[in-house]
């Protein structure tokens, strides 16, 4: 249907010199977890305020290492949101404990901190909150309430590095905090994620839960007390990743670009449910990973599916961000059903992601709100 250039909905910026760079570390021999690993983790330890840092082949695996740091497992329960990806359901399972979903906000997305306060039981161990892109958890409140029942906390960050609280980058302060460096996601190594720790205590508990559980004896043989995994970065990726994050505030300029943009030109009739606006004009605390809005699908004829299928034929590529972790199967066996978390359920109904990546253009934009509004207004009943 069109001649246009495929839109794909995100994806990364990959320049010469990073490709080279790649190239030189092949050539160097040393492609396991090595010095740029170490340079990775350094340089994302400044971002974060100098907070010990490590990285791991995904936030899914932090996020493991994170809920094992805290000891959580058969018998507890984490309290998290039931509008994130799956790793958060998963993880939790994985170790054993018991997720404890709660609703999120309809515009924000953000996870419902009153439900929050209300689901706490002697079994509780930690709150696991997932940041979305256009609007943080309330920090404040959300730490003084992990510190009034003695809880830890693990912030699904995976979406918004870059973003700040405060005037102070997420992941600078709090306690436990995790980063995804997927190629979807703000900055990439291809594969790979961060887990930010509170001391070098942590640090030194963290580096066995990411290779095999290994720890060394005086006589410098090996031992193994816990099963951990083999979740170390290579070299190649975190060489990618090191020139990533130094042109974080670039792709961040063009995210936030783009998201106005969206803001001033997006319109549909009948109306989609915009993401929230930003705070004030010139707000860096935002870092914009992907630009979500709701379908009015109860005023149109048009399905979810067959919009998706339209802006595919103009050459709009769409995501769906997410389903409602509590109706998946693996959900629905910890007995929850159907109407539990209304906002939620609304969100994994009427969702669509349209492309947000730096690699766009503003005009980019005023063609994907073209397609919207073009595909929507005949949908009327």
């Amino acid at each position: 249907m069109t001649t246009l250039p495929y839109l794909k909905f995100a994806g990364p910026v990959l320049d010469a010199a990073t490709i080279d760079g790649v190239a030189e570390v092949l050539r160097s021999g040393q492609l396991t977890s090595g010095p740029w690993v170490k340079e990775f983790e350094a340089a994302l330890s400044a971002f974060c305020e100098g907070r010990p840092v490590r990285v791991l082949t995904s936030a899914t695996a932090a996020i493991e290492v994170a809920l094992q740091l805290c000891g959580i497992g058969p018998g507890d329960e984490v309290i998290t949101s039931a509008q994130s990806f799956f790793t958060v359901l998963n993880m939790i399972a994985k170790v054993g404990a018991k997720p404890v979903f709660v609703d999120c906000d309809l515009v924000t997305r953000n996870i419902d901190l009153t439900a929050v306060e209300a689901a706490i039981t002697p079994r509780t161990r930690a709150i696991m909150p997932t940041h979305w892109p256009g609007s943080l958890v309330d920090m404040d409140a959300l730490h003084a309430l992990a510190r009034r029942h003695r809880l830890r906390v693990i912030e699904d960050a995976a979406l918004v590095i870059g973003s700040r609280w405060n005037g102070r980058n997420v992941g600078a302060f709090g306690d436990l905090v995790t980063f995804s460096f997927h190629p979807n996601k703000n900055i990439t190594s291809i594969e790979g994620g961060a887990l930010v720790v509170n001391d070098d205590g942590e640090a030194a508990r963290v580096d066995p839960l990411r290779f095999h559980g290994i720890t060394y004896l005086p006589d410098s043989t090996r031992d193994v007390a816990f099963p951990g995994g083999k979740f170390n970065l290579p070299d190649v990726n975190a060489r990618i990743g090191v020139a990533q994050l130094a042109r974080l505030p670039e792709f961040l300029a063009q995210r936030r670009a783009l998201a106005d943009r969206y803001f001033a030109r997006f319109s549909s009739d009948p109306a989609c449910a915009l993401p929230p606006l930003p705070a004030a004009a010139g707000d860096d605390g935002q870092s914009w990973n992907m630009w979500s809005v709701l379908l009015p699908l109860s005023r149109m004829t048009l399905t979810r599916r067959a919009f998706r299928a339209a802006m595919e034929a103009r050459g709009i590529g769409t995501g769906v961000s997410y389903e409602a972790l509590h109706l998946c199967t693996l959900g629905r066996s910890y007995g929850y059903k159907d109407g539990a978390f209304p906002a939620t359920e609304r969100i994994a109904r009427e969702t669509v992601t349209l492309p947000l990546h730096p690699a766009m253009a503003l005009a980019d934009v005023d063609r994907v709100c073209s397609a919207v509004a073009e595909i929507i207004v005949p949908a009327r009943p």
